[in-house]
């Protein structure tokens, strides 16, 4: 209210300021005495200093565009950092790249290698999953089941001149967001529609799109043509198996399906027990129609999902107690429609109020809240976000987002979905081998089921070629509709029966099917498992952590700024550096002896020997985020440095691997060997 009220004040006053200057104006045309002119223009400034100060509130409340600067500067300074340092470039780049491709370099390599080392002691060891490894090329009729192949699109818009394309929502947006940022003279009810716009925009049609692009204006980026209208794009990359051509295939946009296919023989594998979970960790494709923010949206990258099998009746958690009390950013969806914030919500709290659908859902929300932050994700720059009911897939129980902050705003890092029994089924109705789990019973239970029994030969000759169909959907119906269909045929003797892939009603006569209640003994219960989602999107999370560790501090020598990556021991791409303090053979010869002892402890490190001074060592390796560097000043002792503090402690030649070794695998502190060992801080030592 407090944004719609300065809006309102705003155009108010401008308004009350352009009447004024009118009068001014009207007053010296008419030759008006003087004291009359500066009375009237005592007034205008006095409207337009309290104009001025309206517009300061206003943009405060909207996030100045000095904060915009300040964001872009900072995305500017950790970018030009990567990319100097080599931890990713643009693929291709000496022969200009493509636009969404992009290379990790050796210090990048390092840093997503040891975040997918994490995920996969946080997830798969500790939670005793299933790992498997799936093929990327995906034949078509396993992707024409999950859905991909009719509905994996997004809508486009071309330039009518040039043929450049565009996401037709991306335009959209950013149209609504530039207005309500940085153009103050809207109305506070103009305002309130563009952000129903950004509300509703997952949920537009490509009519309701394309005629909000043409109300407001929108023009190509580039070169401001006009745009067509939004047509449906499919995201998959196409392409053929085998040298006929004749094989239709895709590169997998997700790695998910590569596990609901293999369900029997990992439910096997398990001992025929649920709940279980699979994992999978590799390459995905997505042919996006304007890639952007660099590593965020790119169009071949790197997925880790699992898919946690449970009995539908069943969804608590055995290790939910170990989660329950954690307290972090949540945002339910009431929250985003009335306007709200997120805010620190007890997970046991949300689930037992039912803003979390169920204990296994919430527990994998706990435990992805723990391995993000793990990494050095700052806990308050996250956030979980619950889907909207439009975003929501129709056969979705729940689904909430791991959104992390960075320069580019809030991004999706992780979604984390209850998709209820939906892909084991749609796999199971396509390729005709059942994908169910088997709950057996302690004494057999009598049960009435209903059984419909199509007569094929009465069938085959009054539909011939739509006999399949038919029979199809008797088998079908739902037991409130069979029984009402016998009783029709037993009182008339025939019914209509509408047919849905026929898209036509026919006659069913009553020597057509047979259809009856029988109580029968069963020793087990068969039904389908439910799915819990959890996916990662490892690119985005490595570019939010390069965001979140990045800060810059200013040198002791002069007024240059050093760049610095915080990351964690757990993640850092070299974890020690060795530094002899001069050039000199005895000196040369302990670092190389140290290295040995780092290599057999299984430490990643580096010897630099160059014949820089140590602080401008120390400086490539701060800006390469190693958390500890080990300097040679003698053949008995050396000293080791930590990065954050610059504080260093003095070990003996021997105990220095030791010593790095037990703080980098979380054995001792960086304050345990403080206090153990001599020391001085940076302060002194500089």
């Amino acid at each position: 209210m407090a944004e719609e009220s300065l809006r309102q004040a705003f155009v108010e006053k401008q308004a009350a300021v352009d009447a004024q200057g009118d009068v001014v104006r009207r007053l010296k045309e008419a030759g008006a005495l003087k004291q009359e002119i500066d009375a009237a223009i005592e007034v205008l400034d006095g409207l337009k200093l309290q104009k001025s100060s309206i517009e300061e509130q206003l943009q405060a409340a909207l996030g100045s565009n000095d904060g915009a600067a300040g964001r872009e500067a900072f995305r500017q300074a950790v970018v030009n950092t990567l990319e100097r340092r080599f931890f990713y470039t643009a693929s291709f780049k000496i022969y200009r790249g493509v636009a969404g491709l992009y290379d990790y370099g050796p210090p990048g390599c390092a840093v997503k290698s040891n975040v997918l080392a994490f995920w996969r002691q946080h997830f798969v060891i500790e939670e005793n999953m299933l790992e498997v490894d799936c093929p990327c090329v995906t034949p078509e009729i396993v992707l024409k089941a999950s859905g991909h192949v009719d509905k994996f699109t997004d809508l486009m818009v071309k330039d009518e001149k040039t043929g450049t394309c565009y996401r037709a929502d991306h335009l959209l947006k950013d149209f609504c967001n530039d207005k309500l940022q940085k153009d103050l003279s809207i109305s506070a009810e103009k305002a309130a529609e563009l952000k129903h716009v950004l509300a509703v925009l997952d949920d537009l049609s490509a009519e309701e799109l394309g005629s909000k692009i043409k109300e407001y204006g929108i023009t190509a980026p580039d070169t401001k043509n006009p745009l067509s209208d939004p047509y449906p794009f499919n995201l998959m990359f196409q392409t053929s198996i085998g040298p006929s051509g004749l094989s239709p295939g895709y590169m997998r946009p997700e790695t998910a399906q590569g596990i609901f296919v293999n369900f029997k023989d990992l439910y096997y594998y398990n001992g025929n027990k649920l709940p279980f979970a699979a994992a999978q960790i590799g390459q995905a494709f997505r042919n996006e129609i304007s890639p952007r923010q660099s590593l965020l949206r790119v169009r071949e990258f790197t997925l880790a999902e699992i898919e946690h099998f449970v009995d539908p009746e069943h969804k608590e958690h055995p290790k939910y107690c170990e989660v329950e009390n954690l307290e972090f950013l949540m945002f339910p969806r009431e929250e985003q429609m009335s306007g709200q914030s997120a805010k620190k919500i007890r997970l046991a709290v949300a689930v037992s109020e039912g803003i979390v659908n169920n204990q296994t859902l919430g527990y994998f929300i706990g435990r992805v809240y723990l391995f993000l932050t793990g990494l050095g994700i700052d806990k308050n720059r996250l956030r979980f976000r619950q889907h909207l009911a439009n975003e929501m897939a129709h056969y979705a129980a729940d689904c909430w987002d791991a959104e992390i902050e960075c320069s580019y705003g809030w991004i999706e890092c992780v979604g984390i979905a209850d998709r209820s029994a939906y892909d084991l089924r749609a796999h199971s109705d396509k390729s005709g081998v059942p994908l169910v789990a088997h709950e057996k019973f302690p004494e057999p239970i009598e049960v009435e089921k209903l059984v419909i029994a199509p007569v094929k030969k009465e069938l085959g000759l009054s539909f011939k070629g739509n006999q399949k169909m038919v029979i199809e959907a008797l088998e079908a119906m739902n037991e409130e509709e069979a029984m009402k269909m016998k009783a029709d045929l037993d009182s008339k003797g025939e019914v209509d029966f509408y047919v849905c892939t026929l898209g036509e009603n026919v006659v069913i006569k009553k020597n057509m099917v047979s259809i009856s209640k029988e109580k029968k003994k069963e020793h087990q219960r068969v039904f389908t498992p439910s799915v819990i989602e959890p996916s990662f999107g490892i690119g985005r999370i490595v570019y939010c952590l390069f965001e979140h560790s990045f800060y810059v501090r200013s040198s002791k020598v002069g007024d240059e700024q050093l760049n610095v990556f915080r990351f964690p021991p757990l993640v850092a791409p070299i974890k020690c550096t060795v530094f002899p303090l001069v050039q000199n053979d005895k000196y040369n010869e302990k670092a190389k002896e140290i290295a040995k002892s780092l290599t057999e402890a299984a430490i990643s490190h580096k010897i630099d020997i160059t014949g820089t001074s140590i602080g401008k060592r120390y400086a490539r390796t701060d800006e390469l985020g190693v958390p500890f560097a080990i300097t040679v000043d003698s053949e008995e002792s050396v000293t080791i440095r930590e990065r954050d503090s610059k504080d260093q402690i003095r070990v003996t030649v021997e105990e220095a691997a030791s010593v790095v070794k037990s703080v980098i695998y979380g054995q001792r502190t960086w304050e345990d060997v403080w206090s153990r060992f001599p020391h001085h801080s940076s302060e002194s030592t500089e």
